[in-house]
């Protein structure tokens, strides 16, 4: 049975201390990910650096739960590559915050929320002429396939 986590903390509610070690399957289940994904993000990102114990066991600390929480919103939420956030880790954009597991990049919000409205008008008119041209090749297909 899974608990809920508190959205500040990351701690989990009616389970651990926010200080205790966590396994991989309650780190899996807070981040729904599956396990197989830490595990792989564990060979690209050597900055997390669980505990191993007898039979090869995870415990992850806080701070590598904070990282994972901080690669998974990068990843998954703000899209990002693997190779873009290896990149962050290296250049230190990214702080450690294990109080509150929230990405804390350096660079300015204005800065990043005008990146963010280019690249989407970018994307809105590369997306435009390609619908465009669909829709030639289509009219293009209706009058072959009408003679």
């Amino acid at each position: 049975m899974a608990f809920g986590t508190d959205n500040l903390t990351g701690s989990r509610r009616g389970g651990k201390s926010p200080g205790a070690f966590r396994t991989i399957s309650e780190v899996s289940n807070d981040l729904e990910v599956p396990p197989h994904v830490l595990r792989f993000w564990e060979t690209k990102f050597p900055q997390i650096k669980p505990l191993k114990r007898g039979g090869r066991r995870r415990y992850y600390r806080p701070e590598d739960v904070s990282l994972l929480r901080q690669i998974r919103q990068l990843l998954y939420d703000d899209g990002y590559t693997i190779k873009g956030v290896q990149r962050l880790l290296k250049e230190g954009a990214l702080k450690n915050t294990a109080q509150q597991g929230v990405v804390a990049a350096k660079e300015p919000n204005e800065q990043r929320l005008s990146r963010n409205s280019s690249n989407s008008s970018n994307e809105k008119a590369t997306l435009r002429s390609i619908v465009d041209e669909l829709q030639s090749l289509r009219k293009l297909l209706s009058t072959v396939l009408d003679k």
